[in-house]
């Protein structure tokens, strides 16, 4: 399935969860509030990390070989059913552990131990979080972008109607508690989806591991280690410091602009993922690689800019439709943010080919130094200009990570010539 086909059908997924995310937006602005959002970013971040080490650290292997077997549907097996074995083992042990330490998840996170419970929730559900994931990163590889278009609405529909009515019920705790287990509920239509192909079988997701396997799954697993404990733990310090300088609404609104952005972004961001990872994967030879970048500025990167330039100039319109009038203050980071989003999107087409061609080394330290930066050019920028320098921080490390991206990217390309 080529480009166009592959953005047209990722489309149809994309409009409806842009839909729901830009309602259930509208129902957390009125329901939990600026402060609120900040609390719920804290835990989403969690939610991250926790999924990502309980076995969500393969799946971009799985993606991967599934896609590079296409082949061989012996290997395909072969590389699920230890992908299973691992996600099983993995989400046990973690829900165990988070059980255990709920108390202290929840001071450490929210600050008080009135929230523990949800952590309760969270454990009991983790395992078919990860396994729901799984079975999408499977679809992802065979290519089966259909099936996975109905099982990505499928999740979002379900998203909306459990995170609503108990938001709308709860509030806060509600919310946190939809986060903690709506996507259990959709792990069982992902299920029902992959049972109706020809290819699926239960034996084919459990298994001895084996060693050469976990092997290849190893620098896959190391990328999207560090990726799960820079990212979220940087987002932590950067609203964690912007409720002590500016007050915990002002956390809020940064969160409410990453959740605008992720919203406007997601058929960029998706469609990066669902065809990218596995085309890119397939592809041997410097021609073909230079091409696949080249649709990718050609189609993807202007999608990006034009996005980006309609949400500025009707920033204070979306303000108050998608969230409510107490959030106009995040008016001031929209100019930065989007100019930010748009090199986030250049840097990420480049930064693609390192996850499809296992460039580790170069992935965990470019990771763990822009996440470093982040930080470090958040607290110098909004020193400088104020609670918008959060949002000029956010462009300023785009540029020069798309920068570095270049460089090595043109590198390996070179090096794979000679």
């Amino acid at each position: 399935m080529n480009l166009l086909k592959t953005s047209v059908l990722n489309g149809v997924a994309v409009l409806i969860k842009t839909a729901t995310l830009f309602i259930l937006n509208k129902i957390l602005a009125l329901y939990v509030g600026p402060s609120g959002y900040a609390v719920i970013g804290q835990f989403q971040n969690f939610i991250q990390m926790v999924t990502t080490f309980s076995g969500n650290m393969i799946n971009t292997a799985v993606t991967k070989y599934t896609a590079e077997y296409y082949k061989d549907e012996k290997k395909q097996e072969n590389i699920w059913r230890n992908a299973g074995s691992i996600v099983f083992l993995l989400s046990i042990i973690f829900s165990f552990l988070i059980v255990f330490f709920q108390k202290e998840l929840s001071f450490y996170i929210f600050h008080t131990v009135e929230y523990k419970s949800i952590f309760t929730w969270f454990a009991v559900f983790l395992i078919f979080f990860n396994f729901n994931t799984l079975f999408l990163a499977i679809l992802n590889g065979k290519k089966e972008i259909l099936k996975l278009v109905i099982a990505n609405i499928s999740g979002s529909v379900i998203a909306l109607i459990i995170t609503s009515t108990l938001a709308i019920k709860y509030h806060l705790y509600g919310a946190l508690l939809a986060l903690s287990l709506y996507q259990s509920v959709a792990f069982f239509i992902t299920l029902y989806i992959c049972y109706k192909t020809d290819w699926f079988y239960f034996s084919s997701l459990f298994g001895k591991i084996d060693k050469d396997i976990a092997k290849k799954f190893s620098s896959f697993a190391i990328m999207a280690l560090v990726s799960a404990a820079c990212v979220p733990l940087s987002q932590i310090v950067i609203r964690t410091y912007l409720g002590q300088k500016f007050g915990v609404d002002y956390a809020g609104y940064w969160e409410a602009m990453i959740r605008l952005s992720a919203a406007y972004l997601m058929l960029v961001t998706t469609t990066l993922g669902v065809y990218y990872l596995p085309r890119l994967s397939e592809l041997q030879t410097v021609k073909e690689i230079k091409t696949e970048i080249y649709l990718g500025y050609k189609f993807i990167f202007p999608l990006a800019v034009i996005g980006g330039l309609c949400v500025y100039i009707l920033r204070d319109w979306i303000i108050l439709i998608l969230f409510s009038q107490k959030f106009l203050p995040m008016a001031d980071l929209f100019l930065w943010q989007m100019i930010g989003d748009a090199l986030k999107i250049g840097s990420w087409i480049l930064a693609y080919l390192m996850l499809s061609k296992a460039m580790t080394k170069l992935f965990v330290i470019t990771e763990i130094i822009f996440a470093i930066t982040s930080i470090i050019l958040t607290y110098i920028c909004t020193h400088w200009f104020g609670f918008e320098g959060v949002s000029i921080a956010h462009l300023i490390n785009y540029a020069i990570y798309w920068s570095v991206m270049s460089i090595f990217v043109f590198k390996f390309l070179g090096n794979k010539a000679i």
